[in-house]
Formats: structure tokens, C-alpha cells, sequence
């Protein structure tokens, strides 16, 4: 996902190129005969905050004939439809889009409606992405390079460091880390929490979180899958790491720690705002989240501790062209320039998403860089020292409906609207409609 900025590249812009960003050419084509001479809008479809505002202005700057719109969707649940139904129908979606991990692999399997990058000259570009990250931009028959990777989830996990004082906890982040190797202990800490602290300030922000963090970390552990193995096959009762994330997340509510938001939703946002949790998971991303939200106000109240249970990988995705897009010169360039290793070093210092090039990984300055919005926490050595380590989970072609309907148990069940003895029986079968088993 994902998520001004402090630490963007120094780009100097001048004025009147950022200005020149012209309306769509009335016939829609882009005149290639003339050095792309024809005035060209670049529709981007994203989700989040993938940081890209001030790349957006230097692409225009470079090229004075094209203007970008970036219709951003806050919320991955709500894009994901809307881009579906704009992809079956060939006609609505933008000319880039963003894939994300839950539901790149729907779409991998559907290399009719996307652009070859290769054709555009992005067969040169394989060692500015990690391996896996790379190839599972492959559509699923091998015969088109369909996105080009923006992020990757590594783990960390963001907590405020008044509360945390006023429960006479550790502040230090070293000092919180050592508070949790595992997540029993994290529930421990958090009991604690509730008992000194109290109010309608719970230690989480919502389970659903917490239950797709334990998830990827108990799949990286096992088998690399969560609900579909390879074949597509449904192994959610079969698969332990399923079971061992729902089971421990339960132990959450049941302990009194969450309210049962849905994660981003307005009652989260207040929740945040208002001071009414504690802790949150953070994958890279959800730091600009966080910011994002959060506002001026928590600045410096948050810091980055170790997560639980070691680290894990939550997030990241791809940028694609659909073949409807009239322009798909244009925005195959601006797919590169953005999936660049300098576009990726950019986008992590603006909204903190973990970049998934080895060249913006190994970086001085990415390595180097705090965070001010999070106490100055070094986010660039938190999160890039795991990185390169990162293994890719697989999620079926529906996971995000199945995660989805599990999601909503879970939220339930800290609702106390579901009880907790029959929650993994009653996600088990909700699971299976979802998937339309």
C-alpha cells in the first residue's frame, strides 16, 4: 500500500515546466511521428500513498507535452473493484495502474488486457528489482512482462511513545523491542497497557492488522502460502500458519486489546486521531499512513520498534498499462521512470515505501535516512536490513475476497457480535463463499 515530505530528492523544477502540463489531444493519440509532440493526459490509477507527488512534477518538467492525473483511491478495498470492472470492461481504467500484491496475481492471469513493458524497452531492466519481485510481474503464461515493482513490505511495528509512558512502559525503541519477542509477550505488554491506562485508548488499532501481519510472518516460516497454494487450490483449513495468525489474533480481543475497527475506515482515522491506540503493525508503507492521518499533531509522538516474532514481509506492488490506455508509449516511460531505482529512493523518502531495487536498497542516503514524523527513528536501517532477505508469500487470485470475509470475523469477534469458540469455523466457511467453493 501505502503512503510535505521530509528528505524528498533535490529536485530543482522550474516553474514554468512544472506549469506546462497541457489538456488531452482532442483525437486521443499520441503523435509519435514527432517526437511525441501532441499534448497527452497520463491517467494513474493508485491507491494509498505511493509518494509519488513531486516525481509526478519532475516527469512533466521532462516532458512538457504531458500531464498526469493521479486519481487516487484511499482505501485498497474500494480501488480493487472499480479496477476490476475497468479492466473487464476495456474501457475506464487509467493508462498506469497499481497492482497490489493481494491482487496482482488476478490479474497476471490475464495478459490480454495489458501492455508488453517489454516492448517499451524493459527487458534491460531486470537487475533494478529484486528476483522474485521482478518475476512475478511475468504474466502467469510467460508471454508479456506486465508490471514493474514498486515496494516491499518489510516489518517493524509503530507505537506511541506518550502512552507507552503513561502506562510506565519503556519509551526507548531498543528497550520496547525487548519487551516482545514473541506475541504472547506482545499481549502480555498489552494487558498491562489496558490495566493502567484504560479509556477508550486500546492497546491496538484493529485486529485485522495484527492478524495479516502474524499471517505473513507464519507463512514466510512455512509453506509461503496463505490461503491457495500454487494450483489455486483452497488449503486455508489445512494450512497452519492460517490457524496460528486467527488463533493469536483472537487472544487479542478476547484480552480486551482491540475495538474492532475496520482498518482505514473513518472510525480508524478518528481512532488515530483521537488517541485511542496505542500500537499499530508497521510495514514500511503504513508509516506514511500513519502521517497521512495522524497529522501534524502526533509528529514525534510515534517511534518504530522491532516487531514481534522477527520479520516478515506485508505489501508492495507493481505498476502496469492496460491495453485500453491510448497512450501506452507514454505511460510505459512513466511507469519505468516512476519503478526507477532513483524513483524508488524518492518514493521511500516521501511516503517510506521499502523499495524493491537492490540499487535504492543499498543506497547511502536510503540507508541513512530518519524518520522526523516518527522521533527520528532510523527507518532507512530498520527496515532495509531485512529487505534484501525478503521472500515472496504467495496470494491467490482471490485472496483479497477470502481475506476480506475473515477480516470481517475477526472484527466481529472484538466487536463481541461473534463468539471467539465459534469464530474459526464460522471464517472457515465464510472463507469458502467467498472463494465460491
Amino acid at each position: 500500500m501505502h503512503r510535505g515530505r521530509v528528505g524528498a530528492l533535490a529536485i530543482v523544477l522550474s516553474a514554468a515546466l512544472a506549469a506546462a502540463s497541457a489538456c488531452s489531444s482532442d483525437d486521443g493519440k499520441s503523435d509519435d511521428s514527432n517526437g511525441s509532440s501532441a499534448k497527452v493526459t497520463l491517467n494513474v490509477d493508485d491507491f494509498g500513498n505511493f509518494g509519488y507527488q513531486d516525481l509526478f512534477k519532475q516527469f512533466e518538467a521532462q516532458h512538457p507535452n504531458i500531464k498526469i492525473n493521479e486519481r487516487n483511491v484511499p482505501k485498497l478495498d474500494d480501488y480493487t473493484p472499480r479496477l476490476q470492472q475497468w479492466i473487464a470492461a476495456g474501457a475506464g481504467a487509467g493508462d498506469v495502474v497499481a497492482l497490489e500484491e493481494g491482487i496482482v496475481n488476478k490479474f497476471m492471469a490475464q495478459p490480454d488486457k495489458f501492455v508488453d513493458l517489454k516492448q517499451y524497452g524493459a527487458s534491460s531492466l531486470q537487475t533494478n528489482y529484486l528476483p522474485w519481485k521482478w518475476q512475478a510481474g511475468i504474466s502467469a503464461d510467460g508471454s508479456k512482462l506486465i508490471g514493474l515493482g514498486t515496494d516491499v513490505g518489510s516489518m517493524a511495528l509503530c507505537y506511541r511513545t506518550d502512552l507507552f509512558k503513561k502506562a510506565g512502559l519503556p519509551t526507548q525503541r531498543d528497550e520496547v523491542t525487548k519487551l516482545w519477542p514473541t506475541w504472547d509477550d506482545f499481549i502480555n505488554v498489552g494487558k498491562r497497557f489496558t490495566s493502567r491506562v484504560g479509556g477508550d485508548t486500546k492497546f491496538i488499532d484493529s485486529p485485522e492488522t495484527y492478524y495479516n501481519t502474524i499471517l505473513m510472518q507464519e507463512a514466510g516460516k512455512t509453506s509461503n502460502q496463505t490461503y491457495f497454494d500454487r494450483s489455486n487450490k483452497f488449503i486455508m483449513e489445512s494450512n497452519p500458519a492460517v490457524k496460528a495468525a486467527f488463533d493469536e489474533t483472537v487472544k487479542m480481543s478476547d484480552a480486551g486489546l482491540a475495538n474492532g475497527v475496520q482498518f482505514l475506515s473513518d472510525p480508524w482515522s478518528q481512532a488515530l486521531k483521537k488517541d485511542a491506540f496505542a500500537t499499530a503493525p508497521c510495514p514500511a508503507w503504513m508509516l506514511g499512513l500513519i502521517k497521512q492521518y495522524g497529522g501534524d499533531g502526533q509528529q514525534g509522538k510515534w517511534d518504530v520498534a522491532g516487531v514481534p516474532g522477527g520479520g516478515g514481509n506485508w505489501g508492495g506492488s507493481w505498476l502496469a498499462v492496460p491495453q485500453q490506455s491510448k497512450h501506452p508509449k507514454e505511460a510505459a516511460e512513466l511507469a519505468k521512470f516512476l519503478t526507477s531505482p532513483q524513483g524508488q529512493i524518492a518514493a521511500f523518502k516521501s511516503a517510506n515505501n521499502l523499495p524493491s531495487s537492490p540499487q535504492a536498497l543499498n543506497d547511502p542516503s536510503v540507508k541513512a535516512f530518519n524518520n522526523p514524523y516518527f522521533n527520528n527513528a532510523p527507518v532507512g536501517q530498520i527496515y532495509g536490513t531485512t529487505a534484501l532477505g525478503l521472500k515472496p508469500v504467495y496470494l491467490g487470485s482471490d485472496n483479497q475476497e477470502v481475506r476480506q470475509a475473515v477480516e470481517a470475523d475477526l472484527r466481529a469477534i472484538a466487536q463481541k457480535k461473534l463468539s471467539s469458540s465459534s469464530g474459526w469455523s464460522k471464517a472457515v466457511s465464510d472463507a469458502k463463499k467467498a472463494a465460491g467453493l
